[in-house]
């Protein structure tokens, strides 16, 4: 038949590509199909780091690894025992892209182009004479005596023993994993910043603080919090802090509508009474100089300022004119100033989907589901999502490796 493979994998991303690419090599005589709806192959891979695509992450212990992972670090465990970010680097610098470690732990192809990747993984497909076809949107599939029958939206029928569904968060992935029998985990976004509209932020962006500490003010449940870089936005707040706490609070966010209170710790080392005994000391030392122009802290001066206006009664004051009132309203401003989350925004050109397939119904050794033999699925289709730095790529990597040694074996 014409219109058979052994294998069909939907979805021509990152997880897609890596699962028939290592399907292929580990069985060189499987007829392997890749289905992209669109014309442009690996796009995420295309925006992914601002156009330079955060292959992976360097961390190398798997039981830290799965602390990145708001859903799915429990069963991505096991997975990268076997397949990790080390593995994800030999995996590329073997077939010729050289890859280089930032600062912060991001790992990036050396040419800062993320073409580079998508290169490589098209070059290996072809190689390995796995069959691409682009613009070849599937409208259904059905379980067949064979395995799986896709119907195109062209109304041509494709059939395969093993299907891979490697679909992102597109909503007819979730609907043909529904037909065969899984549940769906509603897909909600996760990593986004937070859209603040507040005084004390006025006039601020571009403004940001090393290392800050943030909460959500949720009265009840786990406490939320994140430490990390903060980013004032002409619509609110961003950077790392926010991006995580985005994450790690998706769901409590979206049930409340993205309304709701942020606490901010401009100064960590700090609390609220240790940061009342250091203005006290300032107060005596520098008594004569006005509040709004004299910091010691280590917070940007044009952040100091609004918060000193809008602690002090008269924003002239010199430290000696100092309320006990007025020092503790700017302690708390510092260590404890209360925002208000009216929304969200989006992080760049990236975007990340918490929810997907439920994942007690996927065997995470070789990714096949529990339900419908032969049905596979890889990537961001899953109910797992990871904060940003590389973390999503690793698993679409170690997610589609499993599964595309697993397929026939």
């Amino acid at each position: 038949m014409t219109n058979y493979s052994d294998v069909i994998i939907v979805g021509g991303g990152a997880a897609g590509f890596f699962g028939g690419i290592n399907c292929a090599i580990n069985n060189p005589t499987l007829k392997i199909t890749i289905l992209e709806a669109t014309n442009q192959l690996l796009g995420k891979v295309k925006i992914s780091g601002g156009g330079r695509c955060n292959v992976t992450h360097h961390c190398f212990n798997p039981s830290e690894l799965v602390n990145n992972y708001p859903r799915g670090g429990k069963e991505l465990r096991g997975a990268f025992s076997r397949f990790q970010p080390q593995d994800t680097i030999k995996w590329f610098e073997s077939r010729g892209v050289k890859l280089k470690i930032e600062g912060d732990g991001r790992i990036f192809p050396v040419t800062n182009d993320s073409q580079t990747i998508i290169d490589c993984l098209i070059k290996t497909a072809q190689q390995w004479g796995i069959k691409i076809l682009t613009q070849t949107p599937v409208k259904e599939i059905h379980q067949s005596e064979l395995g799986f029958n896709l119907t195109l939206k062209s109304g041509n029928v494709l059939s395969c023993k093993s299907l891979l569904i490697a679909t992102g968060s597109n909503v007819l992935g979730y609907k043909w994993a529904k037909n065969l029998g899984h549940s769906i985990q509603s897909p909600i976004p996760s990593l986004f910043t937070f859209k603040i509209k507040d005084i004390r932020l006025e006039n601020l962006a571009g403004i940001s603080v090393n290392n800050g500490y943030l909460q959500l003010g949720i009265k009840q449940g786990k406490k939320l919090e994140q430490k990390g870089a903060l980013l004032v936005t002409h619509w609110g707040l961003s950077g790392p802090a926010v991006l995580k706490l985005s994450a790690w609070g998706a769901r409590i966010l979206y049930d409340n509508n993205y309304n709701l209170p942020l606490i901010i710790n401009w100064l960590p080392e700090y609390d609220f009474n240790s940061i009342k005994e250091e203005l006290s000391k300032v107060k005596e030392s520098v008594s004569k100089q006005k509040v709004i122009n004299y910091s010691q802290f280590n917070i940007p001066k044009r952040l100091w300022q609004n918060l000193v206006n809008y602690s002090l009664i008269n924003a002239d004051k010199i430290w000696a004119e100092m309320t006990k009132k007025e020092m503790e309203k700017l302690a708390i401003e510092l260590t404890k100033g209360e925002y208000k989350i009216e929304g969200k925004g989006m992080f760049k050109d990236e975007f990340v989907t918490c929810g997907g397939i439920t994942l007690k119904e996927v065997d995470f050794k070789t990714m096949m589901s529990k339900i419908c033999p032969n049905l596979y699925f890889a990537g961001e289709i899953l109910d797992i999502d990871g904060v940003t730095g590389g973390f999503n790529f690793q698993n679409a990597w170690t997610t589609g490796y499993l599964a595309g040694i697993a397929i026939n074996n």
